[in-house]
């Protein structure tokens, strides 16, 4: 996958463009939304454009995407490459036998699954969610990935959140975030 820097002038539209919701989804938690963005077209394509660029030559097999917000940029980005998506969601959501795997948020405890047989052995994984704050959550699909037997080649995310440290939990991974804060 190609190491690309973020061109200026894309990283300031998405800071000017993602909204800060405070106390959200509880007290204490500064929520950064996305829904904004989603909304223009041709600057949520750009985006697309760009993490798709990273990993032209280096193609995954699939691409995981996180419930539920991750799921905009997985689809996308999937469709751009040509590849499969697998979503990871939330317990009591898929429809079929399920692994599972549960985890701590910032906020409490949750579980997520995700579609037995639906990765394989041999799969290059993209994983690819939309923030990174603890780390939690992406460890708990790491988790899911490598108990399928498929290997991780990196985990994207739109949005970082530096002061919480969430990439310490992820070092053996190419970790990349278009936006930090």
């Amino acid at each position: 996958m190609k190491t690309l820097e973020i061109p200026q002038d894309l990283t300031q539209p998405l800071k000017d463009i993602i909204r800060d919701v405070p106390d959200f989804p509880k007290k204490g938690i500064l929520f950064k939304d996305i829904t904004p963005l989603l909304k223009e077209g041709p600057l949520f394509r750009e985006v697309i454009q760009h993490l798709a660029q990273r990993y032209r030559d280096a193609k995954p097999d699939v691409i995981v995407s996180v419930e539920s917000r991750g799921f905009f940029l997985g689809a996308p980005l999937a469709f751009e490459l040509g590849v499969g998506i697998v979503p990871v969601r939330k317990k009591g959501k898929l429809p079929r036998k399920t692994k599972s795997v549960s985890y701590e948020l910032e906020y409490g405890l949750d579980h997520l699954e995700i579609h037995e047989g639906d990765l394989k052995k041999a799969h290059r994984v993209l994983i690819v969610d939309d923030v990174l704050a603890t780390g939690g959550t992406i460890s708990a699909v790491v988790k899911l990935v490598e108990d399928s037997g498929a290997q991780v080649m990196g985990i994207d995310f739109l949005i970082e959140l530096l002061f919480l440290k969430g990439r310490e939990k992820l070092k053996k991974y190419e970790v990349f975030s278009m936006v930090q804060y």
